[in-house]
Formats: structure tokens, C-alpha cells, sequence
């Protein structure tokens, strides 16, 4: 196994009386582009902002490239953090943003944000209020990855980007990656994109976690079967049931096959993509845990 970028161990934040997230165990890889998903209120932004320094944990343990989260420049300086919102300030142009990082972070590669803004035809001397929304993400992009850092942690960066947008934002980030030396923590609702950039995932529902794994390795572990209804009692000990839907005479499952597991014979294996996999987490996190 490769160095850990993320480790997480019964991680937990409580608001009063109520625990926005519990129990979350995760290990994210260095070099990895995962893929942070969950419905509403799942606890996404929560762990991203204890990622980050940003909220301090109520529960359990978590180390952020071998160190522990502060808001302190000693580990700052690693991280890059991209908040929902796109935090830039309206009235300044891209190049008073390109100063101030400059001014504010050792590492910052001026040369190379200039450039990059420069191959996306975005003007540097124009107010960023004025820019697209397109535009100013990949302007709050640019000024996160100019720090040079070794993690990016990133909070619904595309949600309110049209097509276009997202694919030019999720093409510079896939650019970043290929770079080298950076590991990625990406926030979103919308599966296709992340797809599309991640090689890990992160399922986060009811505040706990019910994925993290490389995304090779959960479709290798992963089928959709299909057989009579009825005859779930059929299936060997080693077939987890995630998810399942019936007719009158059939029944389709997802499930979790442990290795060397066989299925039985009356039922018909299919390969579910990662949306498929993903949604039926989510859901089966509402029904009380898989079997």
C-alpha cells in the first residue's frame, strides 16, 4: 500500500444534541483524486471544514498528511481549500488576487497562474465580479493551485457551473493532477463529472460513512443480480446485500460478493457502473445498513 494523504478513525462532530457527522472512518491515498459524494446534509462540508482547520472534531482522530489540522501556516501552507461560495473578492481584478497570494504563501508560482489564466483567454485587469461564473472558478482554482500544495480540498466546486464550465474546470484539475504530487478530495452531487477525474470514492449518508475504497476495487467487489423473487434466503453468506428492488416474480440486488465467493446458479450477474453503486449506498444508508 501507498503513504496515506487522509486518516480518519471514528472522526465525529456534534452541533448540541446532534452529530453532523459520526463514526467516519476514511484513509484517502496520495496522488488520488477522490470523490467526496452524499445527499444533503451527509456530513460533507463538516469533514471537508475539519480537513481543513477550519471546525474542530468533537470525536475521534484524524491526521492530514501525518500532521494534525490547525489553522496555522505550518500546515496550511500543504493545503489548498476551495469553499462552495468561490471566496474571491468581487471588486479586485485577478491580478490584485495574484498579488496578495503572492504575498501570502512562500510557494506561490506566479509565473504559472498567469499562464494559466493566460491559455483560458481570462483577462487579469477585469473585476472578477465581472468574470463568468465559469471564469471565476477557474480564476479560484488557479490562485489554490499556485500554492503549490500537496492537498486540494474542494467544496462543491462546479454545483452552479453549466456544462461547458464544469468540463473546462474539471479539465484543469485533471491537468494539475497529471503534474504530479498533489492528492485531490473533490465535494459534489453531480456523479458523472466525478466519474469522469476520480480513481477513489468516499460515500458519506446519515452522517457515517458507507464507502471509501479506490473505484477499480468497489466495481470489482460489486454485481447486480438478478433472479426469482423470493429467493434471497438462497444467497451464500458472503453476498452482502446493498440495495434491492422486486416485481411480482423477480427481484434485482445489489450486492458486495467477499472474494471467493460463489453465487448460486439461478441468479444472473450483471456489472453495475460507480453511479449505480454510489446511489444504492446512499439509499440503503436511509434503510438501516446492508445485510
Amino acid at each position: 500500500m501507498g503513504a496515506t494523504a487522509i486518516q480518519t478513525k471514528d472522526l465525529g462532530k456534534r452541533y448540541g444534541s446532534f452529530w453532523a457527522l459520526e463514526n467516519c472512518n476514511i484513509s484517502v491515498p496520495e496522488g488520488s483524486v477522490s470523490a467526496l459524494v452524499g445527499p444533503n446534509g451527509a456530513g460533507k462540508s463538516t469533514l471537508l471544514k475539519i480537513l481543513v482547520g477550519l471546525s474542530t472534531a468533537s470525536d475521534g482522530a484524524v491526521t492530514v498528511l501525518d500532521k494534525t489540522p490547525l489553522q496555522h501556516a505550518d500546515f496550511l501552507s500543504d493545503i489548498g481549500y476551495l469553499a462552495q461560495e468561490i471566496p474571491l473578492y468581487r471588486s479586485l481584478t485577478a491580478a490584485d488576487h495574484i498579488a496578495m497570494g503572492s504575498n501570502l504563501n512562500q510557494r506561490f508560482d506566479e509565473a504559472s497562474i498567469r499562464k494559466r489564466l493566460d491559455e483560458l483567454s481570462i483577462p487579469l485587469n477585469r473585476p472578477v465580479g465581472k468574470l463568468s461564473g465559469g471564469q471565476r472558478a477557474q480564476v479560484a482554482l488557479a490562485l489554490a493551485l499556485a500554492k503549490k500544495p500537496k492537498l486540494l480540498l474542494l467544496d462543491e466546486p462546479v454545483a452552479a457551473l453549466d456544462p461547458l464550465a464544469r468540463h473546462d474546470f474539471l479539465s484543469s484539475l485533471v491537468q494539475a493532477v497529471a503534474e504530479g504530487g498533489l492528492t485531490v478530495v473533490m465535494s459534489s452531487h453531480l456523479l458523472a463529472d466525478l466519474e469522469r477525474v476520480s480513481d477513489h470514492v468516499i460515500v458519506l449518508a446519515a452522517g457515517k460513512t458507507q464507502l471509501c475504497d479506490d473505484i477499480d476495487t468497489v466495481l470489482d467487489e460489486h454485481w447486480l443480480l438478478v433472479g426469482p423473487r423470493g429467493h434471497t434466503g438462497s444467497l451464500n453468506a458472503g453476498i452482502h446485500i446493498i440495495h434491492e428492488t422486486h416485481t411480482a416474480k423477480q427481484s434485482t440486488l445489489l450486492v458486495r460478493i467477499d472474494k471467493g465467493t460463489k453465487v448460486p446458479t439461478s441468479w444472473q450477474k450483471q456489472e453495475p457502473n460507480i453511479e449505480e453503486i454510489i446511489l444504492a449506498y446512499m439509499g440503503q444508508a436511509k434503510e438501516g445498513g446492508v445485510r
